[in-house]
């Protein structure tokens, strides 16, 4: 592994030197809104300021108690070994609301209940069963891609993954349809809506602003949909034979003991707009990745090559393909789709030798701690072959968690991956990519970690 060192500072973070630290410190604010401009005004440069105080940072945006942790160990004792003392807490806190009743947001009995509820959609033989659709509609996006054009990747790859999602876990056809065009609007809504680049974050969504009513109109219009699609499940002839993850929540409600209706919709409203906008981040900044890097994007496709034979990639193919799951795995720490975890103190709790009051907002980025250069080496490069089992067994174990972790990691995790290996392994067999902006992509934190303009990329058909 050439210029790659295996050996790093895994100790646990330095705790106050009293051992009695009190609230963390952190940037000076000002009175009343704390560091909220400095926060909306630039937010990336903002976390990089926040590192510089340490790995706990203390700090209050929008009248809000704000806590960061950016040490692995820390991070770990959040989400695994103290997970019972932290909830969740999100864009609700200031005002806006989106799905509170489902898996995503809902906490303790509720929560576990649901949980339970739909881990059979994502049993590993089950999302196998899927990757026949994901590949097909992947050699679909292929077929549709003319030799020489350019396309913006992020608005493709999202059609794709609406469409994979909504096939495997839905068994809906929602390709160029009102309905899919109303999930769309509803994803970018919501993304400008969490956006914190200007004020209008925090304003509550009651507030007649031109945001708040566009947010308003689309969650309204999205909620309409889903209220139509189950409906119209229960309603069908056939409904007990459909084998998704609609009819398994439906299924689990026929003792009495299932999901509300509200529960229900909140659930398919979390799977419908995270499951599709993440899984298409990823593949867009991983495409923009092997177009930047044409020399591993050439050994990927010998691997692919080799691996299927001119067949279409299947689910038992990708997974023992090692480069690819480098380079997925090196462009998720890159861009984690995801790139930020938000928990609430539930209680008065010590981290890292500091006093954290209960109520209070913990972040935990994985878009800082995953560039940290304590865990990698040229942090910012793209260097897929640094995944050897001798780094990784280096590393802290959570120094890289693109899918959170603890009890409430990604339940989708399986899902996205084979998503993801698959649309990428029939990308690379069939097309070349060529980035045609002078600029990389800028992400901005938004609902997730969605670039400021199109990711603009050249086809070269094999």
């Amino acid at each position: 592994m050439s210029g790659q060192s295996t050996h790093h500072d895994s100790r646990p973070a330095e705790p106050a030197a009293d051992g009695d630290g009190g609230f963390p410190p952190g940037p000076d604010g000002r009175p009343v809104i704390g560091n909220t401009l400095q926060f909306t005004g630039d937010p990336h440069a903002f976390y990089d300021e926040l590192a510089s105080y340490g790995d706990v940072v203390g700090y209050s945006v929008a009248r809000q108690r704000m806590t960061t942790v950016l040490h692995p160990d820390l991070v770990q004792q959040v989400l695994v070994t103290d997970s019972e003392k932290y909830g969740k807490w999100t864009l609700s806190d200031f005002g806006t609301e989106f799905a509170p009743d489902g898996l995503l947001l809902t906490e303790g009995e509720q929560w576990r209940t649901q949980r339970t509820q739909a881990q059979p959609a994502f049993q590993l033989d089950r999302v196998r069963g899927y990757g026949e659709a994901m590949a097909g509609y992947a050699a679909e996006l292929v077929d549709d891609l003319d030799d020489g054009e350019t396309v913006a990747a992020n608005e493709r790859f999202s059609e794709l993954t609406l469409r994979i999602l909504a096939d495997s876990l839905f068994d809906l056809d929602i390709d160029r349809s009102e309905d899919g065009a109303a999930i769309t609007r509803a994803a970018r809504a919501l993304n400008e809506r969490a956006d914190p680049d200007g004020l209008s974050t925090f304003v509550p969504q009651w507030v007649p602003t031109p945001s708040n009513r566009r947010f308003t109109g689309a969650m309204d219009e999205f909620e309409a949909v889903v209220d139509r699609l189950i409906d119209e499940r229960r309603a069908a002839a056939d409904a007990d034979e459909h084998d998704d993850l609609l009819a398994i929540l439906m299924q689990a409600g026929d003792d009495g003991d299932g999901m509300s209706d509200k529960e229900l919709r909140d659930t398919m409203l979390t799977f419908l707009f995270a499951g599709h906008d993440t899984t298409s981040l990823a593949l867009t900044y991983t495409t923009y990745l092997l177009a930047e890097h044409p020399d591993v994007a050439d050994r990927l496709r010998e691997e692919v090559d080799e691996a299927v034979d001119g067949e279409t990639p299947g689910a038992f193919e990708v997974f023992g393909l090692e480069l690819l799951d480098r380079v997925c795995t090196e462009s998720m720490r890159l861009y984690p789709p995801a790139y930020v975890i938000f928990r609430e103190a539930r209680e008065d709790v010590e981290l890292g030798g500091y006093e954290i009051p209960a109520n209070t907002k913990l972040t935990l980025p994985q878009f800082r701690i995953h560039r940290d250069e304590r865990w990698y080496d040229a942090p910012d490069e793209f260097r897929p072959d640094r995944w050897t089992e001798e780094f990784e067994a280096s590393l802290p174990e959570y120094a890289y968690f693109p899918f959170g972790g603890g009890p409430r990691h990604c339940i989708g995790m399986r899902f996205a991956m084979l998503e993801l290996k698959l649309v990428l392994a029939t990308l690379v067999e069939h097309c070349r990519f060529e980035y045609v902006d002078d600029e990389p992509p800028q992400p901005r934190m938004a609902a997730s970690y969605l670039p400021e303009e199109d990711v603009r990329l050249r086809v070269t058909k094999r």
